[in-house]
């Protein structure tokens, strides 16, 4: 004989609480996605000007344009990922640590490489910027948890590039004997720390945090 189901909707409510919580699985992805960031000096803007023509000039005449899609810097955190969520905790924390530090002399002198593939701008490693991306690895990792393991590995050297990744071997021997030997000079002091995000296609500045003047 069949069962009998005494209050058919009662069952039906207990059912519909066993479905999976979709609306929270949704709010619980995107509360955990995650972009990635990078942390520079930018010059100001006659210096990045110049340094966007040369670009130019290497996606013209070398096919290389990969330095193109981030404004003209010099790296001092490498990229890394960070929850979207708790983005104002990360510019809190490093608004607390440029608060701390004076404006940094920066000179900028002729070219340099990375063989076989990177030519850049050299940066001097003068004792104030050395200093102050030591100390900004060592602020992120303590604090906030970020850690570089390639950076723990080598010498910071800092540039700002002008060809990369997709500048061949072959076109990088003929550009680097004609910026081998060519001259630029810059001086400058820079009175922040940049926060860069990445939009999918390419790097844009989202915060800056002031030094101490």
């Amino acid at each position: 004989m069949a069962a009998v189901l005494s209050n058919p909707k009662s069952v039906l409510k207990s059912f519909d609480r066993r479905k999976p919580p979709l609306k929270l699985f949704a709010k619980s992805k995107i509360q955990n996605r995650m972009s990635r960031f990078f942390v520079a000096l930018l010059p100001p803007q006659h210096i990045q000007d110049c340094a966007n023509e040369i670009k130019q000039y290497f996606a013209d005449r070398y096919a290389s344009s990969g330095a193109q899609k981030s404004p003209p810097h010099i790296t001092l955190q490498p990229p890394f990922e960070w929850v979207d969520s708790n983005v104002s905790f990360l510019e809190d924390s490093l608004k607390k640590f440029a608060s701390r530090r004076s404006p940094v002399p920066v000179t900028l002198h002729n070219f340099a490489a990375f063989a076989p593939r990177v030519i850049y701008i050299d940066v001097v490693q003068t004792p104030e910027l050395m200093d102050l991306q030591a100390d900004l690895m060592a602020y992120v990792e303590s604090n906030l948890g970020i850690v570089d393991k390639v950076s723990q590995t080598r010498s910071f050297t800092p540039h700002m590039t002008v060809a990369f990744r997709d500048l061949t071997k072959q076109n990088f021997k003929i550009a680097w004997t004609e910026f081998e030997k060519r001259e630029l000079h810059f001086e400058f002091k820079c009175d922040r720390l940049t926060l860069l995000l990445h939009d999918g296609k390419r790097w844009n500045v989202k915060t800056e945090f002031s030094f101490v003047s």
